[in-house]
């Protein structure tokens, strides 16, 4: 996605011209950086300026009349209860311009083209839409709302629906790279998750891993999209993460690494286990609720509280290196194989980890200062964004390429205690309260134990809504069958968990 040429001292000359916009007459300026301004003879409504940047789609010539398509903040009273508050929305606008001549017209849309492309803005897009995600609207969404703004911007781009879970890694991980400018996923955070996971298990995963990706909110919780939004001061909605895209502009990810033995998983969002990863999983059957499955589900759960023996072990961060007890030895993950499985599920199970790809970053055992939680937990939540969803920000301190996770562990917490925590998740602030411990960790190995009162059931181990461990089968089970049920999951319950974190392996389109 290589800007184009900067521009030549002709095209930087500023020109005011003499024109007719949607039927009325005005004087007009282009400016060198191709921002638009007008106003009319009269100048009682006074001036009115388009940023090529920040508001501009595209634009189409066709003989003298210049058409720029434009994306502009609207703002509406919207007065409730006599507070007249104000609403800003984007809406779709279209400016004609009149030129005099097709020669003047010719010079305006040359230097508009070339002051778009000085810009870095994609040109070729692949786009994955899931038609099953959320309330199984993405196919609508792409007609609808995604379609039409990069039709506008003059974007060309391939779209491709999944068809089964894993298809968007599978797409990834064979996709030719070089002919796209960005990979854009109309979905909820699990496609994405997929085609990190996917490039990264290429063997030209360097190279793929640079691809700029996008996000479109179609999935009930939509938490990488509203972190990326609300980063940039902008509501979370999808005409908004389009536009986001058509801009161009990107920043860093981290990636982190979930490793267990030989077998490796790669995360952008966040790990839970515990009362988030049961709401978030267990709530499945309610998907046809959208994000208010989440509402629902946690209340049900507070209702009927589990707390989970384990251990938590982590390397902090600056500042919080008092946080815990120390370690004086610590196991490797790769120590951890599950003992009830036979040495060919074993190597099955670690054929997840390909060769060829990347191998994730490497935590020194011995050099780094390791310190520990001991359980029981209500939940051990990890984040690498702020939002894990549209109306909940778990991680208020996170960052997207600070080389850190933000860990949210919660212990012994009265249930009425937790209810009103969980109020108090769409601001963040429920981090201030005792019962909740915060704070940064560049690595974290997480030993999940049963459940406190019944030895036989275990917990969820939840990878951004996704289960790669799961302890809750059924024990009546005959051992066999049991291990059936496990063999479905990507890692085993009980044996640690090592997550590490590679400060800004990724690259995502993001509002500024």
């Amino acid at each position: 996605m290589a800007r184009e040429e900067p521009l030549s001292e002709t095209q930087q000359v500023v020109q005011t011209e003499h024109v007719r916009i949607n039927g009325v007459e005005y004087e007009a300026t282009l400016e060198a950086n191709g921002d638009l301004r007008w106003r009319s003879a009269d100048s009682i409504a006074g001036e009115r300026r388009l940023s090529l940047d920040k508001e501009v789609l595209g634009i189409e010539l066709r003989g003298t009349i210049l058409a720029v398509r434009s994306f502009v903040e609207e703002i509406k009273e919207a007065s409730c209860l006599g507070t007249g508050k104000r609403e800003v929305k984007r809406v779709r606008r279209d400016y004609v311009f009149e030129l005099e001549t097709e020669e003047k017209g010719m010079i305006w849309g040359e230097r508009l083209s070339a002051c778009i492309g000085s810009l870095g803005r994609p040109k070729r897009l692949f786009i994955i839409v899931n038609p099953f995600g959320g309330k199984q609207c993405g196919r609508k969404i792409f007609a609808n709302e995604v379609k039409p703004l990069l039709d506008a911007a003059n974007i060309l781009y391939t779209m491709q629906e999944t068809n089964f879970q894993l298809h968007a890694q599978e797409i990834a991980g064979s996709l030719d790279v070089r002919k796209f400018d960005g990979i854009v996923c109309v979905s909820g955070d699990g496609v994405l998750v997929e085609v990190v996971n996917g490039l990264l298990q290429r063997e030209d995963w360097n190279k793929a891993i640079k691809v700029p990706l996008g996000i479109i909110p179609a999935g009930s919780g939509n938490g990488m999209a509203k972190s990326l939004l609300d980063s940039g001061g902008e509501p979370c909605s999808i005409s908004n993460a389009v536009f986001s895209v058509i801009r161009g502009n990107r920043r860093t990810l981290d990636v982190a690494s979930v490793v267990q033995g030989e077998t490796k998983f790669f995360c952008v969002l966040m790990l839970t286990w515990g009362l988030i990863a049961d709401i978030d999983i267990e709530s499945e059957k309610y998907r046809w609720m959208g994000s208010a499955r989440f509402d629902f589900y946690s209340l049900l759960r507070i209702m009927n509280l589990r707390k989970y023996n384990g251990n938590a072990q982590f390397v902090p961060a600056p500042g919080y290196e008092l946080v815990g007890v120390p370690v004086t030895q610590i196991e490797k993950s790769n120590q951890h194989d599950d003992p009830n499985l036979s040495s060919e599920t074993q190597t099955s199970k670690d054929k997840t980890l390909q060769s060829k790809g990347y191998q994730g970053p490497s935590v020194s055992c011995e050099e780094s200062h390791w310190r520990s939680i001991e359980g029981p937990f209500v939940y051990v939540w990890l984040n690498n964004v702020p939002w894990c969803s549209q109306d909940a920000m778990p991680a208020p301190e996170a960052k997207f390429s600070d080389g850190y996770l933000d860990a949210v562990i919660v212990r012994d917490c009265p249930r009425s205690v937790l209810l009103s925590l969980m109020l108090k998740m769409g601001d963040g602030t429920f981090v201030n309260s005792p019962y909740v411990t915060y704070l940064k960790v560049k690595a974290f190995q997480l030993v999940p134990g049963q459940r406190v009162g019944n030895p036989k059931k275990g917990g969820i181990v939840d990878v951004d809504g996704e289960v790669i461990a799961r302890g809750d089968v059924n024990f009546s089970l005959h051992n066999a069958d049991v291990k059936q049920k496990q063999k479905q999951y990507l890692m085993s319950y009980g044996p640690s968990i090592q997550i590490a974190v590679d400060q800004g392996l990724a690259t995502i389109f993001s509002p500024r």
